[in-house]
């Protein structure tokens, strides 16, 4: 005997055999609607909860600078002056450079330990192809900037094509790169670089006309506003969760309370630094490609779960590759930005602590190391703090050494943070 399990046909359509439980069932409300309908008061309740969750940010990291401009400005007034700061901002661009490559590495889970080496080969190419060979200065630049996105691909192709773990592709890139950059200058060892030209002004121009700092503090601000403007009616229109306008206008007040204030203390030394503007401007672009892009997404999916992202379709060796490519490229760009601050390619460039700063930056920024959470943007916050003690302990006369094991120390907390947070996050099940 058979039953029949069809709808009975006098039944009205969209019909329950239950009403009174679907009369008293309650339709899921995604809570960023519930929290951005209560104003600022529920944003204050949110903010407590995702402290209790975990979910920092880069509350951390923003706290920590407040603290080392406050206690090294109470030691030495010269701290906080223009010049000084100025000159930070420009010494970390190179470092910050690499970092943001490396962040991307960070973002699948992996690492790469030859992004030093790799900004050294792209100096040191950069300086035989120009000042050896007499080619173009602006040919030259881009042969070099390609040696760092061909070596990251070659690591790339080796992990996710071969299977070779990525930590003894990159050590091994470590080693080959830097005898690569050796060898090619030769047994001088130091070439000069050309005291005009690209190279040149990468760290040494600066906009002097007030106008521009201020000229691009309003263009970002305004970008800003009409992104996130757009993005939220955008939102709005499609049915899901968007910022309402008075979240958005005070977002843009904050920004533009900093964005102003930091091109008034670049105009009372020497201007806009060129390498700021580079700088700042590869950050938007960046941020833009992770967050904004089917790429991104992809790169954040396969930082999550690997298998997953397979099985969803992701063609994992690309973006794996891709991926390394990307980390060489910056770090050739910001090999060249540090070949630029010294005016020379030679046979130290890419040693010492850069590696470790580099991926220092990344991670103290706020990257995970676990994979799947970042954004560039941790690499302008980490860089800031690393070169900001540097400059304060030197200011003090401090040696090196101390220097390298109050980095250490930094980097030690920023991680037992980042493992804290994940446990956190998983007992409140967001992890």
């Amino acid at each position: 005997m058979s039953i029949d399990k069809s709808p009975a046909k006098d039944a009205a359509p969209g019909a329950v055999d239950a009403p009174a439980a679907a009369a008293e069932a309650v339709t899921a409300v995604d809570p960023r609607l519930v929290v951005r309908e209560q104003g600022f008061a529920g944003y204050l309740s949110e903010f407590k909860r995702k402290i209790r969750a975990g979910e920092l940010g880069s509350i951390p990291v923003v706290v920590g600078l407040i603290v080392i401009a406050a206690i090294f400005q109470s030691v030495n007034s010269r701290f906080l002056t223009a010049g000084n700061l100025t000159d930070i901002s420009v010494t970390m661009v190179g470092t910050g450079m690499i970092a943001v490559g490396i962040v991307f590495v960070l973002l699948l889970g992996e690492i790469d330990l030859s992004v030093g080496s790799v900004s050294g080969v792209a100096g040191a190419a950069f300086a035989v192809l120009n000042v050896t060979h007499g080619m173009n200065q602006w040919l030259a630049l881009v042969l070099s900037i390609l040696t760092g996105t061909v070596a990251g691909a070659i690591h790339g192709f080796f992990f996710a094509r071969i299977g070779v773990p990525a930590f003894a592709v990159t050590l091994a890139g470590l080693l080959f790169w830097n005898g690569f950059m050796l060898q090619v200058l030769g047994d001088n060892g130091t070439i000069n670089l050309p005291g005009d030209g690209p190279i040149a002004n990468m760290t040494g121009y600066y906009f002097s006309d007030v106008a521009v700092a201020y000229g691009f503090a309003l263009l970002g601000v305004v970008v800003f506003f009409l992104t996130s403007f757009v993005d939220a009616r955008r939102r709005e229109a499609a049915g899901v969760p968007s910022r309402p306008l008075s979240e958005i206008l005070l977002r843009t007040a904050v920004l533009a309370v900093v964005g102003f204030a930091v091109a008034f203390i670049y105009n009372q030394y020497k201007g806009l630094p060129l390498a700021v503007m580079i700088f700042l401007v590869v950050l938007v672009g960046t941020d833009f490609l992770l967050r904004r892009t089917t790429y991104g997404r992809k790169v954040f999916a396969l930082g999550g779960s690997v298998e997953a992202s397979r099985r969803a379709g992701i063609n994992v060796t690309l973006i794996r590759i891709s991926v390394f490519a990307i980390a060489g490229t910056f770090a050739a760009v910001g090999g060249l930005f540090l070949a630029s601050k010294i005016a020379t390619a030679n046979q130290g460039a890419g040693s010492g602590d850069l590696l470790m700063n580099a991926i220092a930056a990344a991670v103290i920024g706020g990257t995970s190391l676990f994979g799947g959470r970042g954004r560039t943007w941790n690499a302008l916050l980490g860089v800031l703090v690393i070169v900001s003690i540097q400059y304060g302990l030197s200011l003090q006369g401090i040696a090196s050494p101390i220097q390298y094991m109050i980095t250490g120390g930094v980097l030690l907390a920023t991680v037992v943070i980042d493992a804290v947070t994940r446990k956190t996050q998983k007992s409140a099940g967001r992890a």
